[in-house]
Order: C-alpha cells, then sequence, then structure tokens
C-alpha cells in the first residue's frame, strides 16, 4: 500500500456512530406504552427567560411502568413545566399534586402504534442518509488521493469504507427492527 495516503478510518468510523447514537437518542423518545424517563428529554420548559430541558428543573422518575413523575424543584416553576408536557405532543395528560407532576401513560391504541410505527423508520431512515453521506465523505477523500495511489489501493480503501457502512446500515436496520416489535408489543 502506498505510504503517502491514509483514509482516517476511525474518524469514518466515529461519525457512523453518531447518526447510531442520535437514532438510539429518537427511538429513546418515542412511546411504546411503557414509562420511560427519556420520553421527557425532548420537553424544553420556558424557565428564568430561557428554554430548559424538563430533567434540568425537576427530577424525572418511573416509580411504576404505567407512570413517570417529576419533582419541581422551584415551585413557581410547576406551571410552566405541566404547560411544556401539555404542549409537547407527547399525547400525555399531567396531574398536579403539589411539586409532583404525574403523567400516567395510556395504552396504545392500534393506530397510534402504527403511526409510531412509521416514525421510526423516518427516525431510521434519517440515520441511513447520516451514515451514506459519512460513506460518500470518504469515497471522496479516497478519489481526491487517487494520484500516487495504486488501483489496488483505491479498491482497499473503497473496500474498506464500504465495509463499515454495510455494517452500520445493518445496525440501523436491526435497532428499527427491535423498535417496532417493541412499539407494536401489546
Amino acid at each position: 500500500m502506498s505510504d503517502d495516503f491514509m483514509l482516517d478510518t476511525d474518524d469514518i468510523e466515529r461519525r457512523m456512530e453518531g447518526a447510531m447514537n442520535a437514532l438510539r437518542t429518537e427511538f429513546a423518545s418515542l412511546r411504546t406504552g411503557r414509562a420511560s424517563a427519556s420520553m421527557l428529554e425532548p420537553v424544553m420548559v420556558e424557565a428564568y427567560g430561557q428554554k430548559t430541558p424538563v430533567n434540568q428543573v425537576g427530577t424525572v422518575n418511573v416509580p411504576e411502568p404505567r407512570m413517570v413523575t417529576v419533582n419541581v424543584w422551584d415551585k413557581s416553576m410547576v406551571n410552566a413545566v405541566e404547560k411544556a408536557i401539555r404542549e409537547s405532543g407527547l399525547g400525555i395528560n399531567p396531574q398536579l399534586n403539589g411539586t409532583i407532576i404525574m403523567l400516567p401513560i395510556p395504552e396504545l391504541n392500534e393506530e397510534r402504534r402504527r403511526e409510531l410505527g412509521k416514525v421510526a423508520g423516518q427516525y431510521a431512515e434519517s440515520a441511513r442518509v447520516a451514515v451514506r453521506n459519512v460513506r460518500r465523505d470518504g469515497m471522496d477523500q479516497i478519489k481526491k488521493a487517487k494520484d500516487g495511489m495504486s488501483d489496488d489501493d483505491q479498491k482497499f480503501w473503497e473496500n474498506a469504507v464500504q465495509e463499515m457502512t454495510d455494517n452500520y446500515i445493518k445496525l440501523v436496520d436491526s435497532a428499527l427492527e427491535t423498535k417496532q416489535s417493541e412499539i407494536m408489543q401489546v
């Protein structure tokens, strides 16, 4: 192999892993009929003049399988947190109990399960696109360094990038399959 060109495969792999991490985060925010503290991660509260994540204004707990509670630290923030959860589009109706906001998680109906399955598919497709974009960047680096590189070296690097891409696409598909079966589980 040529000493002139060395593809930074660690960088490519790190970027593909970043796409997987983003997918896992998006999947965690999808409600599957079971309570999860991560479902409140995308909810932002108007607190002290700026948007703040719910977990920075109170303690998020899952005391039972169908209940999430938020113990708000500052009493003056309770109504703002409740409003943010109500308007978040999660389909949860918060119940106040002093500084504790209780979020009972209702059963998902069949139609809502199908919708969530489609949303999970969209998240997975975004992750696949991100992985393919990283692949394209890697292939572009190889093409730019084509001068002074033998055809065998070029094929080696292209195959290495393609193999990494295939592995991450399989991981995305596997994560999607797992999430969709979790969503459809009654």
